[in-house]
């Protein structure tokens, strides 16, 4: 019985990320457009055209995450998730520039997902 319904759930899991792979392609997809759109416009607005690109980064960690996951038998690696939080905050710097002192505090996140992706990979070699 409880072999069942771990096998279920993990059913119903592999199922949504593989719908979620799906979105994410297109979306991915989508995006691209945009970046290739906003390139030829007449005029461009780099601050535009540097978010639509880390948000293209981030749909393609999301989705090399989802095959990852595939990949190490239903594991996600720690360091796939530090490089999303350092992407996302890349990207929420760039788009809410407006303010000194929260990009001051947002650097100060970045170097600290930095340390602990370098205190993982100095761990995972001994």
């Amino acid at each position: 019985m409880n072999n069942r319904v771990i096998n279920g759930f993990q059913y119903i899991l592999n199922g949504s990320l593989i719908i979620l792979g799906i979105m994410l392609t297109l979306l991915m997809i989508r995006e691209l457009g945009i970046i290739l759109l906003s390139t030829l416009a007449v005029s461009l607005d780099i601050h535009r055209v540097l978010q639509d690109v880390l948000a293209f980064f981030l749909y393609f960690a999301f989705l090399s995450m989802i095959v990852k996951y595939f990949r190490e038998d239903y594991h996600f690696p720690i360091r796939y998730l530090l490089y999303i939080g350092i992407t996302g905050t890349l990207r929420f710097i760039i788009v809410h520039h407006e303010n000194p002192v929260d990009n001051l505090i947002l650097s100060f996140v970045i170097l600290v997902l930095m340390v602990a992706y370098s205190l993982k990979v100095s761990w995972s070699r001994h």
